[in-house]
């Protein structure tokens, strides 16, 4: 009996460490794919400049990082479904994170209609777009939740 119990002590104590070490490799791997999405958020998608208010400068109020904002531009000739704000994106309030997925591969909303001018249709990739919806739901949320019919 003593045997055993050395034996499955032993046999524990060795797979504590790989356990642990997986752990930690799932978490490294999601903090890739936050900072993966952060700088296809900022760098390539350049979503803060529609998404996050500015202040009298000019300048991205980051207070209020991708929580939405008026926006300040308007087209030259008529649009009939342009969108005079952008939606609070932080945190992704209102979206399933597969329709949120979808919506950055194919640009339409879960409501089957796609994104609103001045709205790009994006067409990542999935791993791309699995990398921006993990990064935009780790940020705080905003007070409301996205409407999809406004994007």
């Amino acid at each position: 009996m003593r045997k055993l119990f050395l034996c499955v002590t032993v046999v524990a104590l060795l797979l504590v460490p790989v356990l642990l070490g997986q752990k930690q490799k799932v978490g490294a791997a999601s903090a890739a794919r936050v900072a993966r999405g952060k700088y296809l958020v900022e760098q390539v998608g350049l979503c803060g400049d529609c998404h996050t208010p500015r202040n009298e400068k000019g300048e991205l109020v980051k207070e209020q990082w991708l929580k939405g904002a008026t926006l300040d531009f308007k087209p030259i000739a008529p649009v009939p479904v342009w969108a005079d704000k952008a939606v609070n994106i932080a945190g992704l309030p209102g979206w399933e994170k597969d329709a949120a997925i979808r919506f950055m591969m194919t640009g339409i909303a879960a409501n089957q209609l796609p994104a609103r001018p001045p709205m790009p249709r994006y067409r990542f990739n999935e791993p791309d777009a699995e990398a921006i919806v993990a990064y935009l739901k780790s940020l705080e949320p905003g007070n409301k939740p996205i409407n999809h019919e406004v994007h």
